[in-house]
């Protein structure tokens, strides 16, 4: 006859590890709070207050002008209107047709930047 479970292996009690006591444990608790905030929590440069880009190249002064953004902006959409355009007249079938989709995803952010000038000068009028 087969018994359903077998017993439990031998095992020497001087090899059994006593349990945490409790100051043990809220001591596991602080060093495992610690790991996680230190590991979990987004790299934020304090001096700039923005998340770590790692390679990041180019940086918008914080003290700029918002005109002089949302003209940057519109501008910078433009010329990727135009570059589209272009790239889309020497290419067929389904290159094309993503070339002119990005297209009108750049005219959507044109619009929105002309939108956000609008604005701005409209602030500045009054």
């Amino acid at each position: 006859m087969i018994k359903p479970t077998p017993n439990p292996p031998e095992t020497d009690p001087a090899e059994t590890p006593e349990p945490l006591s409790p100051l043990d444990k809220d001591r596991l608790k602080q060093a495992a709070k610690k790991a996680l905030e230190e590991h979990l929590r987004p790299l934020v440069n304090e001096s700039r207050n923005s998340v770590d880009r790692g390679m990041q190249m180019f940086m918008v002064d914080p003290d700029i002008n918002p005109e002089a953004i949302a003209i940057q902006t519109y501008e910078t959409f433009s010329s990727v209107s135009i570059l589209l355009l272009d790239l889309a007249d020497s290419l067929d079938d389904k290159p094309r047709h993503l070339a002119m989709a990005i297209y009108q995803l750049s005219e959507m952010g044109l619009l929105l930047a002309e939108k956000v000038l609008d604005n701005e000068r409209a602030i500045a009028i009054t």
